[in-house]
């Protein structure tokens, strides 16, 4: 959901920063450049009239998706957020350690004491 704010900040900065450019300082800007056309077009008036609520509406535009982005960081304090991690959840298995297999020997018996062997027959 940041990348969706992030994305919509920068897009409204790049067209809030055309409109300011576009302006004229002393107030001419648009209007002026159209020369004899802008009393046909749109108006003198008009013209900067246009400009300065686009000015108005794209910086409170950034402005709002400013203050609203933060309210969209995950509290855990890692880097992804909850989707991401349903989503690698879903796609690897968890991974459990291998428990040593016992292994089940028989004992070995044990030697008697020094018993007296029989002799062998000749």
């Amino acid at each position: 959901m940041l990348v969706v704010f992030g994305i919509l900040i920068i897009i409204a900065s790049v067209i809030l920063g055309f409109i300011v450019l576009i302006q004229n300082p002393k107030g001419g800007g648009i209007s002026g450049s159209l020369g004899g056309f802008s009393n046909q077009l749109m108006g003198v008036k008009q013209s900067t009239d246009v400009m300065e609520k686009g000015t108005w509406i794209f910086a409170a535009v950034v402005g709002i998706l400013c203050l609203l982005s933060p309210a969209f960081i995950p509290k855990d304090g890692s880097g992804s957020s909850k989707n991401d991690e349903l989503l690698k959840g879903a796609t690897t298995a968890p991974v459990q350690k291998a428990q040593p297999t016992p292994t089940t020997t028989a004992p070995m018996p044990m030697p008697l004491p020094n018993a007296a062997t029989p002799a062998p027959k000749p």
